[in-house]
C-alpha cells in the first residue's frame, strides 16, 4: 500500500528526488542494514525462524544472544556506509522546491486500514515475545496476526489469496522434502562426518568453518535454502559437541553472507526489484563491490563474538 502510493505520487507530481539521490546507492546499504538488522531476532530473516523452530529457541533466547553482536556490527556499517557512499551520495543535490513539492501525506492510500495494521502488528510482536512462556510457535501467532487483520480489514479473501506468493511456498515445500529424503538416504550424516574429520573434532574450529562458509555459500545460493539443508548437519554435529555455539555461528553465517551478493537473501532480491521498476537498476557487480566489504568486516567482528562469548 505505502509503496504503490510512493510510485503514484512520483509520476503524478514528477517530483526528481533521484537528481540529488542515488537512489540505487541507497537501495544498496537498505539491503546492507536490513540483513544486519534482521540477524537480531528470530523473526528477523528467514533462516533464524527455521534456526530457532530445529533447535528449540524462543524469541528472548534468540534476541539475547544475537541482538548485542547485530548492534555491533550495524555500528561498524555507519562507519562502512560512510566510506562508501559519501561521493556517490554528495554528487548532486535538490532544490528545495524539489524537497517541498512531495507530498509525503498521499503516501497513506488507506488510513483505516493502516491503523488497523499497526494494532494487529503491535499484538503479533507481544506474541512472539511472549510466544516462550505461552508455549505457542511463532508461525501460530503469525497466522493468527494475518487471520485477525484479514477479516479485520475487510478484504476480500479470495483475492488475498490469489496475492500469495504460491510458486515460493511449493518452492520451499518441496526443499524441505528433499532434505529430509537426504537424511533418510544418510546423506546428512555423511557430511557431517566429513565436517568432523576436516576439523577434528574440535568446537572452536567447526564453528568458525561453520560461520565462513555458512556466509560464502550463502552469497551463491541464497541463505534459506542453504540454511535448510544445514539444520540436519548441525543436528548432527550436536550429538558429539556442544550445539550452542554451532547454531549461533550458522545463524549468523547466513544472515551476514547474505549481504554478499545480490541473490545472498530475499531481501536483496525484493529491494533490486523495486529499485529496477523505479528506474535505479543495481547490477550484480555493483552491488558485489559493496557487499563484499560489508560482508568480510561483518564476519571478522560476528568471528570474534563467536569466540568470546561462546568459545
Amino acid at each position: 500500500m505505502l509503496a504503490s502510493g510512493i510510485k503514484k505520487k512520483f509520476k503524478e507530481d514528477k517530483v526528481s528526488i533521484g537528481s540529488w539521490l542515488s537512489m540505487a546507492h541507497v537501495s544498496i546499504a537498505e539491503i546492507l542494514a536490513s540483513n544486519i538488522g534482521g540477524s537480531a531476532t528470530l523473526i528477523g530473516d528467514p533462516p533464524n525462524i527455521l534456526i530457532g523452530s530445529a533447535a528449540g529457541y524462543d524469541f528472548m533466547t534468540f534476541a539475547r544472544n544475537m541482538t548485542p553482536i547485530a548492534v555491533i556490527i550495524l555500528i561498524a556499517f555507519l562507519g562502512i556506509a560512510w566510506f562508501l557512499f559519501r561521493k556517490p551520495l554528495m554528487g548532486e543535490h535538490s532544490s528545495t522546491h524539489d524537497l517541498e513539492a512531495f507530498d509525503t501525506a498521499a503516501l497513506i492510500t488507506n488510513k483505516p486500514l493502516l491503523i488497523k495494521g499497526a494494532v494487529v502488528m503491535v499484538g503479533v510482536m507481544v506474541g512472539f515475545i511472549a510466544h516462550g512462556a505461552l508455549h505457542i510457535e511463532p508461525a501460530t501467532i503469525a497466522f493468527t496476526g494475518a487471520t485477525i487483520l484479514l477479516l479485520w480489514g475487510g478484504k476480500d479473501v479470495h483475492r488475498a489469496l490469489r496475492d500469495v506468493e504460491w510458486v515460493t511456498l511449493f518452492f520451499f515445500i518441496g526443499l524441505f522434502i528433499t532434505v529430509e529424503a537426504l537424511v533418510e538416504v544418510g546423506l546428512i550424516e555423511m557430511a557431517s562426518r566429513a565436517l568432523l574429520d576436516l576439523t577434528g573434532g574440535q568446537l572452536q574450529t567447526t564453528a568458525m568453518l561453520l560461520l565462513w562458509m555458512s556466509s560464502i555459500a550463502s552469497g551463491i545460493v541464497d541463505n534459506i535454502p542453504y540454511t535448510t539443508a544445514m539444520i540436519p548437519i548441525v543436528q548432527n554435529l550436536g550429538k558429539t559437541m556442544p550445539a550452542d555455539p554451532l547454531w549461533w555461528s550458522l545463524a549468523l553465517g547466513a544472515c551476514l553472507g547474505g549481504n554478499a551478493t545480490l541473490v545472498g537473501a530475499s531481501a536483496n532480491i525484493v529491494v533490486a526489484n523495486l529499485a529496477t521498476r523505479s528506474g535505479y537498476p543495481i547490477s550484480l557487480f555493483g552491488f558485489l563491490r559493496y557487499g563484499i566489504i560489508t560482508t568480510v568486516v561483518s564476519l571478522i567482528l560476528a568471528s570474534v563474538y563467536v569466540w568470546v562469548r561462546y568459545l
